[in-house]
């Protein structure tokens, strides 16, 4: 496992589209994913335990933000080969285990983690309604234990952006661990 952080937001830089298979059987875009007042992409994984610290907050808030119009999707890009909690399965076994209101995706090639230059798990990109980045920050001050009554930041962040557009300007990384990425990529 190698803690990395998320670097700054770059506000306004545009989402990516991407068309990746769901947990569900179905094959997903983003603008599939998108509500209408935004969107929060998040690269997580099964086996990380920063995610597993969090998983049942990230639920809870993904299905809240819907009732403020913003939709979530869940990407997991990790090699399966050497962690195998996170083969697709695993993806289903847990987005079921856990009610995921969210398209869970399989980013196999690794190509849309790269292009949104997600770094670790959990990895946190907040748009706005015309999908300019908004958030870049984690989703509350836990770590790999989860912060009882911690301030909802990402939450926070989201309501914010869906009622105004904007995030806020002072954002705490998230971290976590590394993608792992393909030997041969």
């Amino acid at each position: 496992m190698s803690l990395k952080h998320t670097p700054v937001c770059e506000f306004g830089r545009a989402a990516i589209d991407f068309s990746l298979q769901g947990v569900d059987g179905r094959t997903w875009s983003l603008q599939d994913c998108q509500g209408e007042a935004g969107v929060l992409v998040m690269f997580i994984c099964n086996h990380c335990p920063y995610v597993k610290a969090v998983l049942d907050r990230i639920v809870r808030d993904c299905a809240e933000l819907q009732e403020h119009g913003v939709n979530s999707v869940a990407i997991m890009s990790n090699d399966p080969s050497e962690y195998a909690e996170d083969s697709f399965d695993n993806m289903m076994a847990v987005a079921q285990r856990k009610n995921f209101s969210f398209p869970y995706l399989w980013d196999q090639t690794q190509e849309i983690a790269r292009a949104y230059g997600a770094v670790c798990t959990p990895d946190f990109f907040g748009y706005n309604a015309t999908l300019e980045l908004q958030y870049r920050g984690r989703l509350d001050s836990s770590g790999m234990e989860a912060v009882p009554d911690a301030p909802r930041e990402l939450f926070d962040a989201m309501v914010g952006i869906a009622q105004t557009g904007k995030g806020p300007e002072q954002q705490t990384p998230s971290m976590g661990c590394s993608i792992k990425w393909s030997r041969g990529a």
